[in-house]
This record gives C-alpha cells, sequence and structure tokens, in this order.
C-alpha cells in the first residue's frame, strides 16, 4: 500500500523562484492571514486500492521574521471505511504549511513520522504547495494568465526501509483558470508535468525504457515482506483544481488527479537484475478537500 506518491514541498529550490519572482502583493490569490484564525479542511481519498478520509485542523501562527504559517493536526481518520484508533503518535503531531510567499515550504522527515497521517498529510501539502507556486510566482492577475514553472529537482517519499527508492520529477504548469466576481472566488489549475528530461537516478538500466509517451518521470523499489523487491518505473503526472477566496486567500475547496502509468518487475536482488516478467498498471489516485463551515 502506497502512503505518498509526491512530497511537493520539497520541490522547488526556493532560491531559484526569488530570483525570478514577485511577491504577489495584489493578486487575486494573495493569502490574507489573521494570527489565532483557525480553519478544518475536510479529505476524501483514494489512493490505488486505498480509501480513506481525514479532518485537517489549522491555527494560524505568525513566525519571528514576520511569515505565517497554518499548523495542522489530524483526526477523524478512517482507513477503508474503518475509524483509526487515536494514538498518541498521531495526536501530537503537526505540520506547518503555508501560502505566504514569504515562507520557504519543507516536508516532515518521513523517517520519523507515525506512517498513518502521513498520506493525508502529503496530500494536503501538495494543494498547498501548488497555491504557494502560484503565490510566489505571482504574476496571475486574470482570467487565462498563463506560468510553466520548470522544477530543477525531484522529490523523494522513500522512507529508508520499506520504500528503498521513491522519486519523480514534475514541472509546474500554472493556469488561472476563472475569476467569479459575484462569488469573489477565483479557480486555479495546476497542471503537473514531466520535464523534457527527467533528473532521476534509476537503479537498473530496464527501469529506463519509456513506458509511455514521454521519458519515464517516476520510480520506486520497495522491500517486500518476504525479502524480494518490487520495483517499477514509469510516466506521473497531476491536475491540481483549486477554488480560492478572492477575499483572504483562503482555498475553498480543490481536487486531484494523479495517474502513474507505470511497468514493474518483482526482483530477487537489490540490484533488480534478477526479476521476474514486467507487468503493466496504473496507479490513480483522486483526492479533494473542503473547508468546513
Amino acid at each position: 500500500m502506497r502512503l505518498s506518491l509526491i512530497v511537493l514541498a520539497l520541490f522547488l529550490a526556493s532560491a531559484l523562484l526569488a530570483a525570478q519572482t514577485s511577491t504577489g502583493v495584489g493578486s487575486p490569490l494573495a493569502r490574507h492571514y489573521r494570527e489565532g484564525e483557525t480553519l478544518t479542511y475536510q479529505m476524501t481519498a483514494v489512493n490505488d486500492t486505498w480509501h480513506y478520509t481525514a479532518d485537517a485542523t489549522g491555527i494560524v501562527k505568525k513566525n519571528a521574521d514576520g511569515s505565517y504559517v497554518e499548523e495542522f493536526r489530524w483526526s477523524r481518520l478512517t482507513s477503508d471505511g474503518r475509524p483509526v484508533a487515536p494514538v498518541l503518535s498521531i495526536d501530537t503531531f503537526r505540520m506547518q504549511l503555508s501560502l505566504d510567499p514569504g515562507w520557504t515550504p519543507s516536508g516532515p522527515d518521513l523517517a520519523k513520522v507515525d506512517p498513518r497521517p502521513v498520506g493525508p498529510s502529503l496530500d494536503l501539502m501538495t494543494f498547498y504547495v501548488a497555491l504557494w507556486i502560484a503565490n510566489k510566482v505571482g504574476v496571475l492577475q486574470h482570467a487565462s494568465d498563463h506560468f510553466y514553472v520548470p522544477n530543477p529537482q525531484p522529490s523523494s517519499w522513500a522512507d529508508g526501509t520499506r520504500v528503498l527508492t521513491g522519486q519523480d520529477h514534475i514541472d509546474f504548469d500554472l493556469d488561472l483558470h476563472s475569476i467569479d466576481p459575484v462569488k469573489k472566488t477565483a479557480q486555479v489549475l495546476v497542471h503537473h508535468v514531466p520535464p523534457p528530461h527527467p533528473n532521476l537516478q534509476f537503479p537498473a538500466g530496464w527501469m529506463q525504457t519509456p513506458v509511455a509517451d514521454t521519458p519515464n518521470n517516476w520510480v520506486e523499489v520497495s522491500k517486500t515482506k518476504d525479502g524480494k523487491y518490487q520495483a517499477g518505473a514509469g510516466k506521473e503526472t497531476l491536475d491540481v483544481l483549486i477554488t480560492v477566496s478572492t477575499v483572504d486567500g483562503k482555498i475553498l475547496c480543490a481536487k486531484m488527479d494523479n495517474p502513474v502509468v507505470m511497468s514493474g518487475r518483482l526482483c530477487d536482488d537489490a540490484a533488480l537484475t534478477q526479476c521476474g516478467g514486467a507487468e503493466s498498471h496504473t496507479i490513480h489516485r483522486h483526492i479533494e478537500i473542503a473547508l468546513a463551515p
């Protein structure tokens, strides 16, 4: 079972964007924070064959450098329709996200996080970082405005224990899809597309053979319970549609479609040279969040 395909907060070299983008002041997407403000998102998700739901409750805090963050905790987790029993490791887990262009995204240390909130956490991070990029770029002002952000580095979700290698490399294609002056909302569409030359390290030569119509931009090797190695490579894309309040910049709702067209093999050795036949598979993830009243 996959906990997450992506860690989008690790995608960006912040210095690169800072050198070529504005602060987003005056943008219809700009987030206007109030310290102490609270908000709760209700998440529903399908990750391949895994169904889960969760509530994320955040409180706005101001950092010493003047930037704002939303510190989230998780509750009401369910996995395949069954409630996840409350445990201290989940109750004490906190994750900081922000739409403030002055803040630099960072991801949690996956090796030290209880696995149960990892999937929902990285899904919520996906939405926040996608909109953070739009705010950081600061050029989306009018409906149909468009901006392409090449991403210089891959992201990783490997935990070093079960997932030995887990990387993808994706560029960002930003589109201010629409603005509704009556509802005071805007919709941002963020396409996550393979770069022309993905910067990935493939553990075996057979993993470089394109599975689809682009060079492979996704690779994973995980260790099975019986000591074998499940390895695969392929093409990953994401489409993220975010509805934003033009009053204060909050995410009102969002949805994400994330297919991975991959070819995998079960191998006996860590070098991935003693493997069974290739099997094609499409992993599909669909995630939605909505701001609770």
